[in-house]
């Protein structure tokens, strides 16, 4: 031990250390942005307000004026459905006037309102869009919620999923009545999302899946034609399956180019690639698609939520980002099977949306934070817009370092070593990160929360560990079946790489995760002795609890991870932590919603009461007005703290 405590002295550049409240505490999420002719539209998630999210808008190009914000406070554009929501707000634009819908989380209802002032655009002044109608009311407050509309403008409706009594629907509003009654259009099997309307509003297609498949395990392409009264006249499966007998297939964002065709992504290759139909629908009883752009690299992401983008049409051109090796770029493709690759430094992305020649996402890289990347193809010019301005010197900024160790069964594993940025060259105290998800990803993108670490002298292990998202369907598929191994034996096997080679010190080696990476956590401490302090927020503690009682998105989620209930019962009781609670032998502290649908309170309060019958230093911290991820700035300010500061108490740092 004191070998370890002298080298985990500081050397003598120590560099300040990064408070909680810079890393976590006012960054806003930015969500969804849209080009809309010379504006970008997009949301803010501010955790100085509670979590609130909101509208605001700029002339393309204007980073240097202040947006407008479209919805004040009270209104939070944010929908409960399937309990992670997204997807919460659609427009359109004719002429002058610009048409925002949305779901407001303050009454759960679905409202619009419009601005005049779109052409209006003074490149010397401040540009103000003027309101035309004031917010107005479609929806009648019931029990059920609704996300993921578009605005179907030559029938002036919107249309989008309803999630009411366990069930899905495909429903319209009329933009032209107040507090009215859904029009079901469509009543699928299970559940339903991503639709989209062709160019001149005859055939509508959308995404099903059935439990207990997730949508990135098994889905459908749907296709329907619809007639002038607005309803779905007939229906037509066009990609995925619907037999079990079959290889699955997941597909993902179908969209229409300006001249009728059809695109989605689909991963039967064992990568999600895009695809386009080579046939008329109503003209063949199999539609035909061609591989036009094939690649060993991801064009989707696991669809936990509404609203997300990797495609998008640019003019004459397709862009798409895709990701390989945990890294994303930007590719520019044409329908004669081109592939070019549009040169800009970000490699973490989301959010991807163009019009013409004008492309805008959500970007970061190692040394920025996220921000608006706004794109012109005319010109090849890129500019990058950060939430804020830098709270971090570049040469204070540890920068991730990808390495691949041998996983699961030998398997070839990736993760992301951040060194600390205080150190001398000496092992140094690790924390391991285990995602969320489970199919989740580790991305590279500056992290503050990781940067207070580094900048305390620890270095961070964030492993992809197998089932993660980013590497193709055979590693997602790693964890099928394997849930409370898999993952387990990849995180550990990371740290112990770590050691051997020389970077992380035995003694002072922690674990931390949410969610499902709670649950990892949790099951590492219980299987393996390599870790000496865990901190959990929100984790799954009782496999038996989640698989008999949690929220309907994912109550089939176990038949993948472990099997079903009747055939696998003694490994749900095996890998759950809370059966294996006597074999942890080192502190925890817990973080924990009180509004969690998807993890209960009483599975946190469960686990702690046992560990402090056996002495286990335990702490609990709950927090009235969380739910299953936290929102609040103050909330995640004061978890980042209370870790950092049990972690030292217990490692006698």
């Amino acid at each position: 031990m004191k070998e370890n405590e002298k080298k985990l002295q500081p050397s003598s550049k120590l560099l300040k250390p990064l408070a909680a409240e810079l890393a976590l505490g006012a960054v806003t999420t930015l969500k969804e942005p849209r080009v809309l002719n010379s504006w970008v539209l997009w949301l803010e998630q501010r955790p100085d307000e509670g979590g609130r999210t909101t509208a605001l808008i700029r002339p393309w190009g204007r980073a240097e004026l202040a947006a407008q914000e479209l919805t004040p406070a009270p209104i939070n554009l944010r929908t409960r459905v399937h309990t992670y929501g997204g997807g919460s707000f659609a427009t359109s634009c004719d002429g002058d006037i610009l048409l925002l819908a949305w779901i407001d989380d303050v009454d759960g209802c679905l409202w619009t309102q419009s601005w005049q002032g779109l052409s209006c655009l003074n490149r010397d002044q401040e540009v103000l869009l003027k309101p035309s109608q004031l917010p107005k009311r479609l929806s009648c407050k019931d029990d059920y919620a609704l996300a993921d509309g578009f605005i179907d403008s030559l029938k002036k409706r919107w249309i989008g999923v309803m999630e009411r009594d366990g069930k899905d629907f495909l429903v319209s509003f009329d933009l032209n009545q107040e507090v009215q009654r859904p029009r079901i259009l469509h009543r699928p099997k299970d559940f339903a999302g991503y639709a989209a309307l062709s160019p001149d509003g005859r055939e509508l297609v959308w995404v099903e899946w059935q439990q207990p498949s997730m949508p990135w395990d098994a889905s459908q392409l749907w296709w329907g034609r619809v007639n002038s009264a607005g309803e779905i006249a007939e229906r037509k499966l066009i990609a995925g399956n619907l037999s079990e007998t079959v290889e699955k297939t997941s597909v993902f964002q179908p969209i229409w180019l300006s001249g009728g065709e059809l695109l989605v992504t689909e991963d039967r290759s064992g990568w999600w690639n895009l695809m386009m139909l080579d046939t008329k629908i109503d003209q063949s009883d199999i539609p035909v698609w061609r591989r036009i752009w094939p690649m060993e690299s991801e064009t989707a992401l696991p669809q936990w939520v509404y609203g997300m983008s990797t495609t998008s049409p640019a003019g004459e051109k397709i862009i798409s980002a895709s990701c390989k090796n945990g890294c994303w770029r930007i590719n520019l493709l044409t329908c004669d099977g081109s592939i070019c690759e549009f040169e800009q430094p970000f490699d973490d992305l989301a959010g991807i949306h163009a019009e013409n020649n004008r492309v805008v996402a959500i970007a970061s890289n190692c040394l920025k934070e996220p921000g608006l990347l706004e794109i012109d193809l005319s010109i090849g010019s890129w500019s990058h817009t950060a939430v804020r301005k830098p709270v971090i010197e570049e040469d204070q900024i540890s920068v991730p370092e990808s390495f691949w160790f041998e996983g699961f069964r030998g398997a070839l594993t990736h993760g992301w070593y951040y060194p600390p940025v205080n150190s001398n060259g000496d092992a140094a105290p690790l924390l391991v990160k285990s995602h969320s998800g489970p199919t989740g990803m580790a991305k590279s993108g500056l992290n503050l929360g990781i940067q207070f670490w580094t900048s305390r002298g620890w270095g961070v292990a964030d492993v992809n560990y197998g089932g993660s998202t980013g590497f193709g369907r055979a590693y997602r598929e790693r964890l099928k079946g394997g849930w409370g191994e898999v993952d387990v034996f990849d995180c550990s096997a990371a740290a112990k790489f770590l050691v051997a080679s020389g970077r992380a010190a035995s003694d002072f080696i922690a674990i931390e995760g949410g969610s499902a990476g709670g649950f990892t956590t949790l099951a590492c401490l219980c299987f393996t002795d390599v870790f000496r302090v865990g901190a959990c927020r929100y984790a799954v503690t009782d496999l038996q609890a989640m698989a008999k009682d949690t929220h309907r998105f994912e109550s089939g989620y176990l038949d993948y991870l472990l099997g079903s209930w009747s055939e696998a019962r003694q490994k749900y009781l095996d890998r759950s932590p809370l059966n294996n609670v006597q074999k942890i032998t080192c502190p925890v502290i817990f973080f924990q919603g009180m509004k969690d649908k998807v993890v209960s309170p009483e599975q946190t309060e469960k686990i702690a009461a046992v560990l402090r019958k056996q002495n286990i230093p335990v702490e609990v911290q709950t927090f009235p007005d969380e739910g299953h991820g936290f929102r609040d700035g103050s909330v995640r300010v004061e978890v980042l703290e209370a870790t950092e500061k049990f972690f030292r108490k217990h490692l006698g740092l």
